[in-house]
């Protein structure tokens, strides 16, 4: 098939790309052109007016709650419409509300047993974690999902809420080893994404410029985000996304007017659309502090403080942790130089004492606001630190399952080749005996070979030997639970006693008393008496034994 081409020869595929990054240059140009206190100025009267915002978005979720509340929309279908909607309108406004409804869809989803709306509501829970910087729990909420039988207009969701979650945690690691591999992990499923997409839509266009940002093709950025910002019906949610996401290339490129140009109109755009889940005015207090404008950088760290600490993103608590320190330590030497300036004319003209009487009162209370703001830091450093400790508590609980499973899968393989083996020999005896018509002697080798009890003992005897290596100080550690008079003593050749061994595989996660019964060829009743019995001689409280035996170490 012939290529279509336009003026000048050129292909038309071309001659439209030429003509976005043309469009993409000429609007860069003009920002340039623009002085950036209009902006800025226009910004400062939208901050005022964001209450007003804010009481617009939640009549429309009062709305929203009140059809809830409608007999007719009882059913799970009606209900789950509207709990998407209400998602929809807390997901980048309020974080634990859009995590309640989110959890709510996927409730209602499963009782409906409706696998796409399953889908769709595991991937919106995914996005409310991702939002609040919660990168693990975001990782089990999308891990493990069979997405190919579903619609491509939920693959595509998927795709792309997947694609963010390898740029984003590429970005908080930030390190020369790992972002790359995120990187190229998160292009694979923007790949994956754009394919489900209409040609011309929002999102593709979106996903193609992102990954050229990622991959530092300025070129390829300007003309998919010059595409979409001169669309007539964007909205302001989308103009912020798109402002913010391209002045990434201006930073990296030391372009920062043409960068706080782009992040002004996005800040403005998200207060207008009330969007708390937001870096735009993060970064552009960044720019900002870096350029000297220290009063507008401090208006701006503030406003995303603000953001960050009702929407409840734990990830923006951190990263304003980082700067706000600079920009108030700034604001607040201008304000000491102001003030000893103030001091030493008053000295020499006392008509002038009023005018320092007032300014100390401005300095004591901008001292107060700094004060608070450095209160808002140790917060969220404190809650950083938690969250690190509950990490590596999960790590090394990880670390000690993982050398359970590979002790006992090594275990788990020994023994049935043994036991293969003894099956093996059996046979060849058996098919000879029958052969030879040998039927007393084949009698004789079922009657003598095959003893159940000592499989049993000898089945035990390797599990005690296999979790020994594993627990060598289990046994020492048990009896440190009790009284020497109540401490087990073992007999001769004995590795572990009944009364061990229920706690053993209670300390490699099996507490179900069912499962333990059927593994040691007991009755339930049997195991809850031991467990009951056993626990009542301990020198701990009941409710902490079990807590105990958990804490006891591997090798």
């Amino acid at each position: 098939m012939a290529m279509k081409v336009g003026i000048f020869g050129l292909p038309i595929a071309i001659m439209r790309r030429i003509i976005a990054c043309i469009v993409c240059i000429l609007t860069v140009t003009s920002l340039r052109a623009q002085d950036s206190e209009p902006l800025l100025s226009r910004l400062k009267q939208t901050l005022l007016q964001a209450p007003e915002y804010d009481r617009i978005k939640l009549r429309t979720i009062d709305s929203l709650k009140q059809q809830l509340q409608q007999p007719g929309n009882q059913t799970p279908p009606a209900a789950f419409t509207i709990y998407a909607r209400l998602f929809e309108a807390y997901k980048l406004f309020h974080y634990d509300s859009a995590y309640h409804y989110a959890r709510l869809l996927q409730q209602t989803a499963c009782r409906m047993k409706d696998k796409g709306r399953i889908a769709y509501a595991r991937i919106q829970l995914g996005f409310t974690l991702l939002s609040a910087g919660m990168y693990k729990e975001a990782e089990d909420s999308l891990a493990n999902m069979y997405i190919l039988a579903e619609p491509d207009s939920i693959q595509a969701l998927y795709y792309s809420q997947m694609a963010r979650y390898y740029y984003d945690l590429g970005d908080f690691d930030n390190d020369a080893y790992h972002k790359p591999v995120y990187i190229r992990k998160g292009d694979v499923y923007i790949d994956s994404a754009t394919r489900l997409f209409p040609e011309d839509s929002f999102d593709r266009l979106y996903l193609l410029g992102l990954r050229a940002i990622k991959a530092g093709d300025k070129t390829a950025a300007q003309e998919y985000f010059g595409r979409i910002i001169h669309r007539p019906n964007l909205s302001d949610h989308e103009l912020a996304l798109s402002t913010s996401t391209l002045c990434d290339i201006y930073v990296r490129n030391n372009q920062p007017d043409s960068a706080i140009q782009l992040l002004a109109q996005a800040a403005i755009a998200d207060i207008r659309s009330a969007t708390k889940e937001t870096s735009a005015t993060f970064i552009l207090a960044q720019l900002l502090y870096k350029k000297g404008d220290v009063q507008n950088a401090s208006l701006c760290i503030n406003s995303a403080i603000a953001d960050a600490v009702f929407y409840n993103a734990r990830q923006r608590k951190v990263q304003v942790s980082s700067i706000l320190p600079l920009i108030e330590a700034e604001k607040l030497s201008a304000v000491e130089k102001q003030k000893k300036s103030l001091i030493t004319y008053a000295v020499a003209v006392t008509l002038l004492l009023l005018a320092v009487v007032v300014l100390a009162v401005v300095v004591a209370r901008q001292v107060k606001k700094i004060k608070a703001a450095q209160q808002v830091i140790v917060e969220a450093r404190d809650k950083e630190h938690a969250v690190n400790e509950r990490l590596a508590e999960t790590n090394e609980r990880l670390a000690d399952a993982n050398k359970i499973k590979e002790e006992y899968i090594g275990y788990f393989f020994n023994v049935n080749a043994e036991f293969f083996n003894k099956m093996e020999r059996l046979k060849q005896s058996l098919e000879q005996k029958i052969n030879d018509r040998k039927l007393d002697e084949i009698r004789f080798i079922v009657h003598h070979n095959i003893n159940l009890k000592k499989e049993k003992e000898e089945l035990l005897r390797h599990f005690d030997q296999a979790f020994l290596k594993l627990f060598p100080r289990f046994i020492t550690e048990f009896n440190a639970l009790f009284k020497p008079e109540d401490q087990v003593a073992l007999k001769e050749e004995e590795l572990m006693n009944t009364d061990l061994r229920i706690f053993a595989l209670i300390r490699m996660g099996i507490h179900d008393s069912e499962k333990i019964a059927h593994i040691l060829q007991y009755s339930v009743n049997t195991i809850n008496t031991y467990k009951t019995r056993i626990k009542n001689k301990s020198i701990v409280p009941n409710e902490q034994f079990d807590q105990r035996i958990m804490d006891i170490k591997t090798v």
